[in-house]
């Protein structure tokens, strides 16, 4: 009886959520479907994440900001072949990062936008003798 038992036990490992262990993995035939978009949904996420280690995040704080947002437009799109618009790469960096906390303050762009006048310093015109 206990072999019996044993041997049940066995079947049940064997065919667990309706496959056999031995059997090749195969997708149910409902999910074959979604598979390609949360593939490269997954692909794009980790094309995102190597252009961060060019383009850093931090540096979308700042008066950078708008370079950096264009380097990683351009990554993807080399990486993809594909355009990609400031919004869709913010959509994405949003699954990794608070993006408001990116956003500029008041007073950064009040610094800026602030202009002053150049001029060369007197010594610059001296002359020599």
């Amino acid at each position: 009886m206990e072999g019996g038992i044993g041997g049940n036990e066995n079947v049940r490992e064997e065919e667990q959520d309706g496959m056999s262990v031995h059997s090749p993995c195969k997708a149910p035939a409902s999910s074959a479907s979604s598979l390609p978009k949360e593939q490269s949904q997954v692909e794009l996420e980790l094309r995102l994440l190597e252009g961060l280690e060019i383009y850093p995040p931090v540096k979308l704080r700042g008066m950078h900001r708008h370079f950096v947002l264009y380097g990683l437009m351009e990554f993807l799109r080399r990486s993809f072949d594909r355009q990609f618009s400031p919004d869709e790469v913010l959509q994405l960096l949003g699954r990794f990062y608070n993006i408001e906390m990116l956003k500029p303050d008041d007073e950064e762009a009040e610094i800026l936008n602030h202009e002053e006048d150049f001029s060369l310093p007197q010594s610059y015109f001296v002359k020599e003798e």
